[in-house]
């Protein structure tokens, strides 16, 4: 039996350093819970270290956790990669931290990089430029989630920063992103006018949340049997009675 599912599939946590502090695993969820959302996806910038803590108090929440992260291109173009499981992800994170520049973060200039529990303990700091772009091409990237069982979306594709329109000024042909995301001020009407090739694929929209308030603001309601990465895969191709709708 298909039911409607409301996630918010694009959420940074404090591992990312231009999120909030306070945005530890447990206090998502618990903020997820109250905006009475079904799945969130945890994407943080360039790893995935937070992932499993996210996924086991989201558990206790009642919240599914997709596991993913947000990957800088090394055309500074941000695509998330989501995945079945915590383990997964992290396959792709050391892929990621290899075609990371060299260096360490400066915190006082990019924010701190918390590694947090499920019991909102802080139980490392992450030394990597997880801000950097990577040297992995969009196609690179595309390819190596496929690889791995992911899905790719282009991450706030209505965004002159880091959105793929807004860096290289048009999708590539051929690019098997799985859908497109798009941010809470845009208008998706709007975006398709100027943007004609966004009509080829399917749209999300998500909050890209980096602050508790901001979580669930934008969602997408999900028609599907599970709130599970392959029921996620088929709404995307609009297969099986499965489907999305975007809306709040």
């Amino acid at each position: 039996m298909l039911r409607c599912f409301q996630a918010d599939l694009h959420v940074h946590t404090c591992l990312s350093p231009c999120a909030d502090l306070t945005m530890s695993p447990k206090r998502i969820a618990e903020r997820a819970r109250r905006e009475k959302l079904d799945m969130l996806g945890i994407c943080d910038h360039n790893s995935a270290e937070n992932v499993r803590a996210a996924v086991r108090v989201g558990l206790e929440n009642g919240i599914v956790v997709i596991p993913g992260l947000e990957v800088t291109t090394a055309e500074e173009v941000h695509i998330m990669a989501i995945f079945q499981n915590p383990e997964v992800a992290l396959k792709l994170q050391r892929v990621v931290y290899r075609r990371l520049p060299a260096g360490t973060n400066k915190p006082e200039l990019f924010g701190e990089q918390i590694i947090a529990n499920e019991l909102d303990e802080v139980e490392g700091y992450n030394p990597r430029m997880l801000s950097a772009a990577t040297s992995l091409t969009v196609e690179e990237l595309v390819a190596k989630i496929h690889e791995l069982g992911g899905l790719a979306i282009a991450s706030h594709v209505d965004r002159e920063r880091n959105g793929i329109i807004g860096q290289l000024g048009f999708i590539p042909d051929g690019l098997a992103v799985d859908g497109l995301e798009i941010s809470a001020v845009a208008r998706l009407a709007t975006i398709r006018e100027s943007n004609p090739e966004i009509g080829k694929y399917p749209v999300i929209a998500s909050s890209d949340a980096h602050f508790l308030n901001d979580i669930g603001k934008t969602r997408t309601a999900w028609t599907l049997a599970e709130p599970t990465l392959p029921e996620i895969r088929l709404a995307l191709a609009g297969e099986k009675g499965r489907k999305l709708s975007i809306g709040a």
